[in-house]
């Protein structure tokens, strides 16, 4: 995994591998016949890669303990090898010395799970395994190198008819689950390496052989026009997406049993709706900031309403058009889960253009001066005409409501006190569409209807104001 790293890391190098007396380093590793990596672990760069074709591809590396041995359970062997085979696009079996019958028993889980999704999909679900045989001692009957190793797994894959009809079923699965199947045979690092307690990883004390065979291996695995695009059901996966699959695999391994394939198949399908709900939603986000968001001036309402309902439509139809698993009836709640989700981001969208109105800004205090200022008068007029518990009433009115004024106007200068801040711009809102709007609208309607029966009479012209022109 290390030697990955510093490919990834210095790919443009001819001498990739670094110096020789440099110590290996990235991953956690140490020799001896206990294993140090326990579960799964991701390196914490992703490593973007231009492909051939001209496309930008982020490559994850992952690294898991040792599986199927001593130190593992069956369910915690079965649970890594899993996960990590169906979230991969190239899965690499790391085996010693050879490829046992029992190194393709534990691949029979999956190919249950492949020959289930393959009746859902009819493509094959999982893409590239590569069967990594270290330490090979038999160079003489099959080269180190990818030529040897495929032609060693040609005859280890074989079926013929004196096998048993259930290793006959794991080879043929094993072909019809994956895409892709090839071998590598690569030496043993030599004595230096397994019996020095010490040993840090320097190139000097490995055999050239293996150096040799490493520099091989290394690019052929990771070369840009070696990479596959991790693929499910035919849709090329995201970064979100692969959260999505992340998720909805481990939610199944968490029980005590080992899950069905049926399960497995349940939750690929689960997982591969909610990546087309992600990818739709962040297609409609996107193309909103685009509209109305950031520095974006203000939007009329009707216009971002009629924006909103072109681009809900633009992220339904994209996401109907992604190939998805589980049918029509499995995906209709994943749709309806879409649309409420884009409902969502609507109302936080129209809050911050509303933000960018003037007036949407200014209605708290503008309200509040309105109340002063109507409270004043009446307080006034009341008090003249000796009502002075009325005028007594809208004097603490407009005290109370002067307090209130200054009170937000601290809040928002300050940023203290953002909840009481929120509650006086709800009363204010409140207020002003409740009472104050309508009183407005009421006085503008009864000027209309004044001016409509009484229509302004033109003046007439004085008595003798007219000369004839002589």
């Amino acid at each position: 995994m290390d030697f990955m790293l510093r490919y990834m890391y210095n790919k443009e190098a001819v001498d990739w591998v670094g110096d020789y007396n440099e110590p290996l380093t990235g991953f956690s590793w140490r020799g001896g016949s206990e294993r140090e990596t326990t579960g799964i672990q991701i390196w914490s760069e992703v490593f973007l890669v231009d492909k051939p074709d001209g496309k930008k591809v982020a490559v994850l590396l992952m690294d898991t303990q040792g599986t199927f041995d001593s130190q593992s359970t069956l369910r915690d062997s079965a649970t890594v090898f899993a996960l990590s085979t169906m979230i991969s696009s190239i899965q690499v079996y790391n085996l010693s010395q050879n490829v046992q019958e029992d190194d393709l028993q534990h691949l029979q889980l999956f190919t249950e799970y492949g020959r289930l999704a393959m009746e859902e999909t009819f493509l094959k679900p999982f893409q590239s395994l590569i069967f990594l045989v270290r330490d090979w001692s038999f160079p003489y009957e099959f080269s180190y190198g990818s030529d040897g190793g495929a032609r060693f797994l040609e005859k280890r894959l074989k079926v013929s008819g004196n096998q048993h009809e259930e290793l006959q079923n794991v080879r043929k699965h094993i072909h019809s689950c994956f895409t892709k199947i090839s071998c590598f045979l690569l030496p043993h690092p030599g004595l230096k390496v397994a019996t020095n307690p010490n040993f840090d990883g320097k190139l000097k004390e490995i055999d050239d052989e293996f150096i040799k065979n490493l520099k091989i291996l290394i690019p052929w695995l990771l070369s840009p026009e070696s990479l596959d695009v991790k693929e499910i059901n035919g849709n090329h996966i995201t970064c979100r997406g692969l959260v999505e699959y992340f998720k909805a695999y481990i939610k199944i391994y968490q029980g005590e049993e080992l899950p069905h394939p049926k399960s497995m198949l349940q939750a690929t399908a689960e997982a591969n709706n909610l990546a087309a709900v992600a990818t739709a939603k962040d297609t409609y986000s996107r193309r909103m900031e685009e509209v109305c968001g950031g520095d974006k001036p203000f939007l009329a309402p009707s216009d971002l309403q009629t924006k909103h309902m072109e681009l809900k439509e633009e992220a339904v139809k994209l996401f109907r058009g992604v190939k998805k698993m589980g049918g029509e009836e499995f995906s209709r709640r994943y749709l309806q889960q879409l649309e409420n989700e884009i409902d969502e981001l609507y109302i936080q969208y129209i809050k911050h253009n509303d933000s960018k109105n003037i007036f949407h800004a200014a209605r708290t205090p503008a309200t509040l001066f309105v109340v002063i200022f109507i409270t004043y008068v009446i307080a006034g007029v009341t008090g003249f005409i000796g009502l002075d518990i009325i005028a007594s009433l809208c004097n603490m009115i407009m005290g109370l409501t002067l307090i209130t004024l200054c009170t937000w106007a601290y809040i928002r200068y300050s940023g203290e006190y953002r909840e009481l801040g929120a509650v006086i711009d709800q009363v204010a809102a409140a207020l002003w569409d409740q009472a104050l709007y309508k009183l407005y609208s009421a006085a503008a309607t009864h000027r209309h209807l004044y001016h409509h029966a009484f229509p302004a009479q033109k003046a007439e012209p004085a008595e003798g104001s007219e000369r004839k022109k002589v």
